[in-house]
Protein backbone atom coordinates (compact mmCIF):
# COMPACT_ATOMS: atom_id res chain seq x y z
CA UNK A 1 0.00 0.00 0.00
CA UNK A 2 2.77 2.55 0.82
CA UNK A 3 4.73 1.77 -2.53
CA UNK A 4 1.69 2.32 -4.28
CA UNK A 5 0.89 5.47 -2.56
CA UNK A 6 4.43 6.79 -3.37
CA UNK A 7 3.97 5.98 -6.46
CA UNK A 8 0.89 7.55 -7.49
CA UNK A 9 2.32 10.65 -5.46
CA UNK A 10 5.42 10.61 -8.13
CA UNK A 11 2.66 10.37 -10.74
CA UNK A 12 0.83 13.55 -9.53
CA UNK A 13 4.01 15.45 -8.98
CA UNK A 14 5.95 14.19 -12.71
CA UNK A 15 2.25 15.36 -14.37
CA UNK A 16 2.52 18.85 -12.94
CA UNK A 17 5.95 19.61 -13.57
CA UNK A 18 4.81 18.59 -17.52
CA UNK A 19 2.02 20.92 -17.07
CA UNK A 20 4.41 23.82 -15.89
CA UNK A 21 7.51 23.34 -18.23
CA UNK A 22 5.31 23.48 -20.64
CA UNK A 23 3.75 26.19 -19.98
CA UNK A 24 6.78 28.56 -19.23
CA UNK A 25 7.54 27.17 -22.73
CA UNK A 26 4.69 28.83 -24.36
CA UNK A 27 5.15 32.02 -22.28
CA UNK A 28 8.65 32.23 -23.41
CA UNK A 29 7.06 31.54 -27.03
CA UNK A 30 4.69 34.36 -26.26
CA UNK A 31 7.28 37.11 -25.43
CA UNK A 32 9.51 35.80 -28.75
CA UNK A 33 6.12 37.17 -30.45
CA UNK A 34 6.28 40.76 -28.41
CA UNK A 35 9.47 41.25 -29.30
CA UNK A 36 9.12 40.31 -32.63
CA UNK A 37 6.12 42.70 -33.13
CA UNK A 38 8.34 45.72 -31.29
CA UNK A 39 11.43 44.51 -33.73
CA UNK A 40 8.62 45.12 -36.60
CA UNK A 41 7.13 48.27 -35.13
CA UNK A 42 10.68 49.58 -34.99
CA UNK A 43 11.99 49.15 -38.42
CA UNK A 44 8.68 50.16 -40.08
CA UNK A 45 8.69 53.72 -38.20
CA UNK A 46 12.26 54.32 -39.06
CA UNK A 47 11.84 53.57 -43.04
CA UNK A 48 9.13 55.63 -42.98
CA UNK A 49 9.71 58.87 -44.66
CA UNK A 50 10.98 61.90 -42.17
CA UNK A 51 8.01 63.66 -40.97
CA UNK A 52 8.05 67.43 -40.55
CA UNK A 53 5.59 68.07 -37.42
CA UNK A 54 3.04 70.98 -36.72
CA UNK A 55 -0.07 71.65 -34.50
CA UNK A 56 -1.72 70.26 -38.03
CA UNK A 57 -0.25 66.81 -38.02
CA UNK A 58 -2.81 64.36 -37.93
CA UNK A 59 -2.64 61.71 -35.39
CA UNK A 60 -2.41 58.63 -37.23
CA UNK A 61 1.07 60.12 -38.94
CA UNK A 62 2.63 60.09 -35.39
CA UNK A 63 4.23 56.50 -35.82
CA UNK A 64 6.42 55.01 -33.13
CA UNK A 65 9.91 55.76 -34.40
CA UNK A 66 9.68 57.63 -37.20
CA UNK A 67 12.19 60.26 -38.01
CA UNK A 68 11.00 63.74 -37.22
CA UNK A 69 12.16 67.56 -36.86
CA UNK A 70 9.81 69.89 -35.27
CA UNK A 71 10.18 74.22 -35.32
CA UNK A 72 9.19 75.92 -32.19
CA UNK A 73 10.36 78.16 -29.19
CA UNK A 74 11.23 76.46 -25.99
CA UNK A 75 9.33 76.90 -22.95
CA UNK A 76 12.71 76.53 -20.29
CA UNK A 77 10.37 77.58 -17.77
CA UNK A 78 8.78 73.88 -18.13
CA UNK A 79 11.53 71.90 -18.23
CA UNK A 80 11.02 68.78 -15.61
CA UNK A 81 14.02 66.42 -14.69
CA UNK A 82 13.53 62.75 -14.96
CA UNK A 83 15.24 61.17 -11.73
CA UNK A 84 17.38 57.59 -11.75
CA UNK A 85 17.90 57.27 -15.50
CA UNK A 86 21.23 55.59 -15.83
CA UNK A 87 23.91 55.88 -18.74
CA UNK A 88 26.47 53.49 -18.63
CA UNK A 89 26.04 52.36 -15.28
CA UNK A 90 26.40 56.37 -14.25
CA UNK A 91 22.95 57.54 -12.58
CA UNK A 92 21.61 60.84 -13.62
CA UNK A 93 18.74 62.74 -14.99
CA UNK A 94 16.55 62.90 -18.32
CA UNK A 95 16.10 66.66 -19.71
CA UNK A 96 12.27 67.83 -20.62
CA UNK A 97 11.21 70.23 -22.18
CA UNK A 98 8.01 71.63 -24.12
CA UNK A 99 8.75 73.04 -27.95
CA UNK A 100 5.72 75.17 -28.73
CA UNK A 101 4.68 74.85 -32.07
CA UNK A 102 3.46 78.41 -33.16
CA UNK A 103 3.83 81.69 -31.57
CA UNK A 104 0.86 83.19 -29.18
CA UNK A 105 -0.40 79.41 -29.03
CA UNK A 106 -0.45 76.74 -26.30
CA UNK A 107 0.05 74.27 -28.73
CA UNK A 108 3.62 72.41 -27.70
CA UNK A 109 5.45 68.67 -27.98
CA UNK A 110 7.41 67.22 -24.87
CA UNK A 111 11.23 66.70 -26.08
CA UNK A 112 13.28 64.64 -24.12
CA UNK A 113 16.65 66.79 -24.56
CA UNK A 114 19.11 64.51 -23.39
CA UNK A 115 20.39 62.69 -20.15
CA UNK A 116 22.36 64.96 -17.74
CA UNK A 117 24.65 62.79 -14.99
CA UNK A 118 24.29 63.17 -11.53
CA UNK A 119 26.46 65.00 -9.01
CA UNK A 120 28.57 63.83 -6.61
CA UNK A 121 27.05 63.93 -2.47
CA UNK A 122 28.09 67.15 -1.16
CA UNK A 123 28.42 68.90 -4.60
CA UNK A 124 25.88 71.56 -5.98
CA UNK A 125 23.19 69.74 -7.98
CA UNK A 126 24.18 69.77 -11.67
CA UNK A 127 22.76 73.29 -13.49
CA UNK A 128 20.32 71.94 -16.39
CA UNK A 129 21.41 73.98 -19.96
CA UNK A 130 20.14 76.81 -20.41
CA UNK A 131 18.07 76.94 -23.43
CA UNK A 132 18.42 79.71 -26.14
CA UNK A 133 15.02 82.15 -27.15
CA UNK A 134 14.57 82.08 -30.79
CA UNK A 135 12.53 79.91 -32.77
CA UNK A 136 14.92 76.46 -32.97
CA UNK A 137 14.47 73.18 -35.29
CA UNK A 138 14.70 69.91 -33.40
CA UNK A 139 15.35 66.79 -34.89
CA UNK A 140 14.99 63.19 -33.12
CA UNK A 141 12.64 60.14 -33.67
CA UNK A 142 9.08 60.01 -32.11
CA UNK A 143 8.15 57.53 -28.85
CA UNK A 144 4.74 57.11 -28.01
CA UNK A 145 5.14 58.75 -24.52
CA UNK A 146 7.96 59.32 -21.73
CA UNK A 147 9.58 55.70 -21.13
CA UNK A 148 8.49 55.10 -17.14
CA UNK A 149 10.88 53.76 -14.47
CA UNK A 150 9.25 51.33 -12.07
CA UNK A 151 8.51 52.87 -8.81
CA UNK A 152 7.30 50.99 -5.29
CA UNK A 153 4.43 52.38 -4.08
CA UNK A 154 5.34 54.99 -1.51
CA UNK A 155 2.19 54.50 1.40
CA UNK A 156 1.49 58.12 2.57
CA UNK A 157 3.16 61.23 2.08
CA UNK A 158 3.99 62.96 -1.79
CA UNK A 159 4.32 61.28 -4.98
CA UNK A 160 7.76 61.31 -6.25
CA UNK A 161 5.48 62.43 -9.65
CA UNK A 162 3.72 65.46 -8.37
CA UNK A 163 4.22 68.53 -10.30
CA UNK A 164 3.86 72.19 -9.48
CA UNK A 165 1.04 73.91 -8.97
CA UNK A 166 2.92 76.91 -10.68
CA UNK A 167 5.15 77.51 -13.26
CA UNK A 168 8.30 78.68 -12.99
CA UNK A 169 8.48 76.11 -9.95
CA UNK A 170 9.59 77.01 -7.10
CA UNK A 171 12.95 76.23 -6.31
CA UNK A 172 13.88 75.59 -9.87
CA UNK A 173 13.54 72.93 -12.10
CA UNK A 174 11.29 70.29 -10.74
CA UNK A 175 12.60 66.76 -10.61
CA UNK A 176 9.82 63.62 -10.71
CA UNK A 177 10.13 59.82 -11.52
CA UNK A 178 7.52 59.35 -14.47
CA UNK A 179 5.66 61.92 -16.85
CA UNK A 180 2.57 61.38 -18.00
CA UNK A 181 1.25 63.34 -20.54
CA UNK A 182 -1.91 64.32 -19.74
CA UNK A 183 -0.98 65.12 -16.17
CA UNK A 184 1.78 67.17 -17.64
CA UNK A 185 -0.70 69.37 -19.55
CA UNK A 186 -3.33 69.79 -16.72
CA UNK A 187 -0.50 70.84 -15.09
CA UNK A 188 1.23 73.61 -17.40
CA UNK A 189 -1.73 74.42 -19.06
CA UNK A 190 -0.28 73.23 -22.46
CA UNK A 191 -2.32 71.66 -25.47
CA UNK A 192 0.46 68.73 -25.85
CA UNK A 193 0.57 66.44 -28.91
CA UNK A 194 0.00 62.75 -28.29
CA UNK A 195 3.54 61.99 -28.88
CA UNK A 196 7.19 62.74 -27.45
CA UNK A 197 10.34 63.55 -29.11
CA UNK A 198 13.71 61.91 -28.16
CA UNK A 199 16.59 64.89 -29.81
CA UNK A 200 19.08 63.21 -31.43
CA UNK A 201 21.54 65.65 -33.02
CA UNK A 202 23.81 67.45 -30.90
CA UNK A 203 23.20 70.95 -29.80
CA UNK A 204 26.46 71.67 -28.31
CA UNK A 205 24.76 71.98 -24.72
CA UNK A 206 26.95 68.78 -23.19
CA UNK A 207 23.73 66.61 -22.80
CA UNK A 208 24.42 62.56 -24.08
CA UNK A 209 21.35 61.80 -26.04
CA UNK A 210 22.04 58.12 -26.42
CA UNK A 211 18.52 56.83 -25.79
CA UNK A 212 17.94 53.43 -24.05
CA UNK A 213 16.24 50.71 -26.68
CA UNK A 214 13.76 48.10 -26.00
CA UNK A 215 14.93 44.74 -25.75
CA UNK A 216 14.13 42.74 -29.18
CA UNK A 217 16.29 39.50 -29.21
CA UNK A 218 13.46 37.22 -29.78
CA UNK A 219 15.97 34.18 -30.25
CA UNK A 220 16.85 34.34 -26.30
CA UNK A 221 12.73 33.66 -25.80
CA UNK A 222 13.01 30.61 -28.60
CA UNK A 223 16.24 29.09 -26.65
CA UNK A 224 14.34 29.49 -23.46
CA UNK A 225 11.44 27.82 -24.62
CA UNK A 226 13.00 24.77 -26.00
CA UNK A 227 14.69 24.37 -22.44
CA UNK A 228 11.14 24.47 -21.12
CA UNK A 229 10.18 22.04 -23.64
CA UNK A 230 12.71 19.63 -23.07
CA UNK A 231 12.16 19.67 -19.30
CA UNK A 232 8.50 19.00 -20.07
CA UNK A 233 9.96 16.12 -21.70
CA UNK A 234 12.15 14.39 -19.75
CA UNK A 235 9.63 15.07 -17.04
CA UNK A 236 6.85 13.22 -19.68
CA UNK A 237 8.95 10.66 -20.24
CA UNK A 238 9.87 9.95 -16.52
CA UNK A 239 5.91 10.11 -16.16
CA UNK A 240 5.32 7.30 -18.72
CA UNK A 241 8.58 4.61 -17.10
CA UNK A 242 6.79 5.28 -13.36
CA UNK A 243 3.36 4.62 -14.62
CA UNK A 244 4.71 1.20 -17.25
CA UNK A 245 6.91 0.33 -13.89
CA UNK A 246 3.59 0.18 -11.76
CA UNK A 247 1.48 -1.08 -14.00
CA UNK A 248 3.76 -3.92 -14.59
CA UNK A 249 4.14 -4.50 -10.57
CA UNK A 250 0.29 -4.51 -10.28
CA UNK A 251 0.40 -7.24 -12.94
CA UNK A 252 2.96 -9.71 -10.97
CA UNK A 253 0.86 -8.90 -7.90
CA UNK A 254 -2.54 -9.93 -9.43
CA UNK A 255 -0.50 -13.48 -11.01
CA UNK A 256 1.14 -14.11 -7.71
CA UNK A 257 -2.44 -14.26 -5.98
CA UNK A 258 -3.79 -16.64 -8.55
CA UNK A 259 -7.43 -17.33 -8.71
Amino acid sequence: MARAHRTLTALVLLGIMVVLLASLGRWQLRRADERRAILAAIESGRHQAPLVLTAATPTDDLRPWRPVSVQGRWRADMTVRLDNRNQDGRPGYWIATPLVLEDGSRTAVLVLRGWLPRTLPGEPPAATPPLPDDVRTVTGELVQRVPRLFELWNPGGVSSDALPASWPAPGGTPTVQNLDLDAYAKATGLHLLPTVVEQHASSGDGLVREWPQPSVDYNQNLGYAMQWFAFASIAGIAFVVVAVKAARAARAARRGRGP
